[in-house]
């Protein structure tokens, strides 16, 4: 079956469809992720992800993901040493309360795809949680070969918790 591509355009920058990917003013817009690579370093780079995710009284834990309406993970190379960072913020739906945390994660993938979490640092920046809640983030690796996410709960919180996370990944062959 014949795949039809779409052109790349330089008109208001440069763009794929109606979509500008690389504005007149040289901001990247549109982008899921950003990768960084040094020419000449070929066997590391560093990738930029925004997760998202939104827990409810009646799910109340769930994997914080690259779309909210999956639970697709990041994806870690197989045969790599990965120094993870990651800003992580809950907030209600009212804006009552919010949880921030930083997560520093150094993680090894085997050569099949196993993760293993070596270190981890989780540093809780502010925690204005209604009481009686209890809103958690943990860092995720279980799942098929290479996946490493977030796992949110939101405890006993009455309303709907907005999790979103800027991860930025620094991989390396090993």
């Amino acid at each position: 079956m014949a795949i039809q591509t779409e052109v790349l355009r330089s008109e208001g920058g440069f763009g794929v469809n109606s979509k500008v990917i690389i504005s007149d003013e040289y901001d990247i817009k549109n982008a899921n992720t950003l990768e960084v690579k040094n020419s000449e370093f070929v066997n590391c780079h560093r990738k930029d992800s925004i997760l998202r995710l939104q827990t409810n009284p009646s799910t109340p834990a769930g994997i914080l993901s690259l779309n909210a309406s999956s639970s697709t993970p990041l994806i870690l190379e197989s045969g790599s040493i990965n120094f993870i960072t990651s800003h992580i913020i809950g907030t209600n739906s009212n804006g009552s309360g919010f949880y921030s945390a930083k997560s520093e994660v150094t993680a090894t993938v085997d050569a099949i795809g196993g993760v293993t979490v070596v270190s981890e640092l989780l540093t809780i920046l502010k925690d204005s949680i209604p009481s009686g809640e209890g809103w958690t983030v943990n860092y995720y690796d279980i799942g098929s070969a290479g996946q490493f996410s977030y796992s949110v709960n939101q405890g006993s919180a009455s309303s709907n918790i907005l999790w979103t996370a800027h991860v930025q990944t620094i991989t390396a062959d090993w």
